[in-house]
């Protein structure tokens, strides 16, 4: 059963290079939709495709190739299952395509910085729309990130991304945000937003959280991307206490439960 209160984005990368699942799905299209009927099986309301790896350090791949990564998978997926699909990008041409193909959402990691018709596809297509925070580039980001005061930088500049879409005519109730959690940040920055999320929820906006084995996971637990499961709920688990609903993972199953026995403790459950 999944909740109406929250909702589970399933991590579905079409790439060679994710930094955790080693982009299995990326090469094996069988396996992408054994993958994805598994994380719909598990409770997942979204998934989320993308065909280019975002990862600190990675490059950018060209626009057909992107195109071949995820509109075939896209299709596929929309033609199986009833499931709200999300393309993970940052090109306006993929995004409009992908919706064409069967997608409703787009994640932009870059809020509308790299391509500047993305808002307008957005509007045009009535995408729903992640806007997250970053700076630089996906190569570039973490080569000494620096704020005065993240939390008040990352909730100004996202307003300054809403301005943008808004005004390209998305729709306020289209929009939700996303602090960008190891995007041009330290640890620190990372731990700031987590436990901040009232500042940026005061914005009206949901907020979407993706901390699924990340880096300040492994910073704090000392553990190597298989091995911050716990970490990453523990997460989930804080974020959603402070009023987050939407949560990208790449383990739908164990963060269904988590949210499930969270609402049990505190909403009480039918006998």
């Amino acid at each position: 059963m999944r909740s109406s209160t929250w909702k589970v984005m399933g991590i579905l990368n079409a790439t060679p290079d994710s930094f955790f699942d080693g982009g299995v799905c990326g090469t094996d299209f069988s396996a992408a939709i054994d993958r994805a009927a598994m994380m719909i099986h598990d409770g997942a309301s979204i998934l989320d495709i993308g065909g280019e790896s975002t990862r600190p350090g990675a490059h950018s791949v060209s626009l057909q190739e992107e195109l071949d990564r995820v509109i075939p998978l896209i299709e596929a997926i929309t033609s199986r299952f009833d499931i709200t699909v999300s393309v993970d990008t940052t090109k306006s041409e993929v995004a409009r395509i992908a919706m064409k193909s069967g997608a409703h959402w787009v994640n932009d990691i870059s809020a509308g910085r790299f391509d500047l018709q993305m808002a307008e596809v957005c509007a045009s297509t009535n995408a729903k729309v992640v806007l997250m925070h970053s700076r630089k580039t996906p190569a570039t980001m973490q080569n000494q990130p620096l704020y005065e005061n993240v939390v008040s930088a990352v909730r100004s500049e996202l307003l300054e991304s809403v301005n943008l879409f808004v005004l390209a005519g998305v729709s306020k109730e289209s929009i939700v945000l996303d602090p960008g959690i190891g995007f041009a940040k330290t640890t620190n920055d990372n731990l700031l937003l987590l436990k901040s999320c009232d500042s940026l929820l005061s914005t009206g906006f949901p907020l979407l959280i993706g901390t699924s084995r990340k880096s300040v996971v492994g910073a704090v637990t000392g553990k190597e991307p298989s091995g911050r499961l716990a970490g990453s709920l523990a997460t989930i688990a804080e974020t959603y206490r402070q009023g987050a609903r939407y949560f990208r993972v790449h383990d739908v199953a164990e963060t269904v439960d988590l949210l499930k026995m969270i609402d049990a403790i505190y909403g009480g459950i039918d006998d």
